[in-house]
């Protein structure tokens, strides 16, 4: 009788405590918003030709500005989901929000990058960025030969 009492209070609390384990699961949200949340009404009233004063009051502070090249400013965001508390993550969506400016600090292109296919895209303007100046084939080989 004391045998069978003390293995069903052994059975009992490992129930308890499998079940208190597992109570952490539940409710969990795999979703996971990182950076910057990226409201389309503030994006939409960003304009060509605005100062920068204009686009702290609409976005806040950047993620980041460029150092090299001219100003601009970077906003990013990233959202994961993980299946379970235990899993790693994966990455769903990634975008980049980028606000050029001119030397007077008025912007002059609005830019929203995002990973399509695995290639970083402009969702606005439908367009991939590529390295280099605009310049012809022709000038770029000219230019190359007389670096010899």
């Amino acid at each position: 009788m004391r045998g069978q009492r003390f293995r069903l209070t052994s059975r009992l609390a490992v129930l308890a405590a499998m079940g208190l384990m597992l109570s952490g699961c539940l409710g969990y949200d795999g979703d996971i918003q990182h950076g910057y949340q990226m409201d389309p009404r503030a994006i939409s009233q960003l304009k060509i030709g605005e100062p920068a004063q204009q686009v702290l009051v609409a976005l806040g502070t950047p993620s980041t500005t460029s150092t090299v090249g001219g100003g601009a400013w970077y906003y990013f965001s990233q959202k994961t989901v993980r299946r379970a508390a235990f899993l790693a993550p994966t990455v769903t969506n990634q975008r980049i929000l980028a606000v050029y400016f001119d030397k007077d600090k008025k912007v002059t292109r609005i830019a929203n990058y995002g990973l399509k296919d695995g290639k970083v895209f402009d969702f606005l303007h439908r367009t991939t960025p590529t390295g280099g100046n605009d310049e012809s084939f022709l000038r770029t080989m000219f230019s190359n030969l007389l670096r010899f």
